[in-house]
């Protein structure tokens, strides 16, 4: 019999132990190929997976024995130790709010963290903070960079900076080479091998020749959403960050510096990132602005802090007043994120973009640049008539989705829902077993956000219907 090898997702019983990276496994499983949805406004998981090489999804619910293994390769090694070093956090005396904080924060893995801290990081505009990319790695290089420049001598600069490379390498390889990870270090290693050859360095250069080296390594990258958003950040910075920053007050000081170039970088990249957002999250806060003027100052602090219990963590060393800081510090600025997320008027979601609506919008931030660095007839005339396509796109394709009515059946797990869309405002049948949360999450909130919906119904389906007939069709129910 031919064996086939391919990659795919495993679930596994939630009180079944920890797999690691020290066995082989084997297992009875129920394999599935992943599916795509069947409506046009849920998200393609299956393209996701397909994007990662991965087409199967297994379910196991049998014994999974396991062998020594004798063979892990290098990159296995270093995944091994992370999941040490979680384990390890696991055990400490830290409680469990943050524990999952310093996991997520510097070992990216969020699988644990509650489903409210997650979302008062988003409608916070922080959960940015969470996703190891270029904030974390430039601390953590300019850390060590600190740390060797005071150890060695001043002709052995450049290897300090050499020296740093080759950590946050070591560190993007311990955690597993996340996409974000890697984008960071590529492109913090371009830039300062322009400085290592004695190159004036140049910031479109650099970013151009990341994202060269990165789709040369996986072409698939270009679809990845944290790809296109972390260059367009970038993007955003070089092109507002220092027309806005005009505008502040003369820097005179360094707390002047520090607090107005926190401002116009985190301005310049909220509002360069917006279209996207818009278009892939169908959300946006506009609280962002002001909870990353508050919490972005401290983040290098609360980074260096939580790298510091990662390494007492990994040497299975806890010492209680400095886990009691820890935690008093991140309950702190839990309790000022959730206080952040608490302004729901200022927080907006279920908002549809198409992507000729995205590409307008991207025109006005274009052309802002110009009405920002010179405020003159013709820079504010071209704004304008950028913002008067915008709205006239907006409302046509509004005014074109209010003359449709549809009914649909939807598939939820086991149970069907029933949707009926008159202009914009739709119905839903809802069997009263069903969890109606996730029906909220997955199939109410994107199907109005599509169908740009205003006004939403929810009633009961009774349990005695078995089909519905509508314009002739029938449809079964159960």
């Amino acid at each position: 019999m031919r064996r086939k090898i391919f990659h795919i997702i495993l679930y596994i019983p939630k009180n079944h132990h920890e797999l690691d990276f020290n066995h082989y496994y084997k297992s009875n499983v129920f394999i599935i190929k992943s599916k795509p949805p069947g409506n046009d406004f849920q998200f393609d998981y299956a393209r996701y997976l397909r994007r990662r090489n991965i087409e199967y999804q297994c379910y196991s619910n049998s014994d999974i024995p396991a062998v020594q293994r004798y063979d892990l390769s290098l990159s296995e090694k270093f995944s091994q130790k992370r999941l040490g070093v979680l384990q390890n956090i696991d055990k400490s005396k830290l409680p469990s709010e943050s524990r999952e904080f310093l996991k997520g924060i510097i070992l990216a893995d969020r699988t644990e963290i509650d489903s409210q801290t997650l979302q008062d990081f988003n409608r916070s505009g922080l959960i940015h903070f969470l996703a190891i990319s270029g904030t974390h790695i430039v601390v953590i290089f300019g850390l060590v960079y600190f740390l060797l420049v005071r150890i060695l001598p001043l002709r052995c600069r450049k290897y300090a900076i050499f020296s740093s490379l080759i950590f946050i390498w070591l560190f993007a390889a311990f955690i597993g080479f996340g996409n974000s990870v890697v984008r960071s270090c590529i492109m913090l290693s371009v830039y300062y091998c322009y400085v290592l050859l004695q190159r004036k360095p140049d910031l479109l250069h650099s970013l151009a020749l990341a994202a060269f080296i990165i789709l040369l390594l996986d072409t698939q990258q270009i679809f990845d959403v944290g790809f296109q958003l972390s260059f367009l950040a970038v993007l955003g910075i070089f092109w507002l960050n220092e027309p806005i920053l005009k505008y502040f007050p003369k820097q005179d000081n360094w707390l002047k510096k520090v607090i107005f170039n926190t401002i116009s970088i985190s301005l310049s990249a909220q509002i360069a990132t917006l279209p996207l957002v818009l278009y892939y999250f169908h959300q946006f806060s506009l609280i962002s602005v002001m909870a990353n003027f508050f919490i972005v100052p401290f983040s290098e602090a609360i980074i260096i802090f939580s790298l510091l219990m990662t390494v007492l963590a990994g040497f299975k060393l806890d010492f209680s007043f400095i886990s009691f800081a820890y935690d008093f510090v991140i309950q702190i600025l839990l309790k000022i994120i959730h206080w952040f997320a608490g302004f729901d008027s200022l927080f907006f979601e279920n908002i549809w973009m198409s992507i000729v609506e995205t590409c307008s919008l991207f025109l006005i931030v274009y052309w802002m640049r110009f009405a920002i660095l010179k405020c003159n007839l013709k820079n504010l005339y071209r704004l304008m008539i950028s913002v008067l396509v915008f709205v006239a796109l907006r409302t046509g394709f509004n005014i074109y989705e209010q003359q449709k009515d549809e009914f649909l059946v939807h598939d939820f797990s086991r149970h069907k829902i029933l949707s009926v869309k008159n202009g914009r405002q739709v119905c839903f049948w809802v069997n009263n077993s069903a969890d109606k949360q996730k029906i909220r999450q997955y199939i109410i909130n994107p199907y109005c956000s599509s169908r740009r919906i205003k006004s939403v119904k929810v009633k009961a389906l009774p349990e005695s219907v078995s089909r519905v007939v509508y314009h002739g069709k029938i449809y079964e129910i159960n």
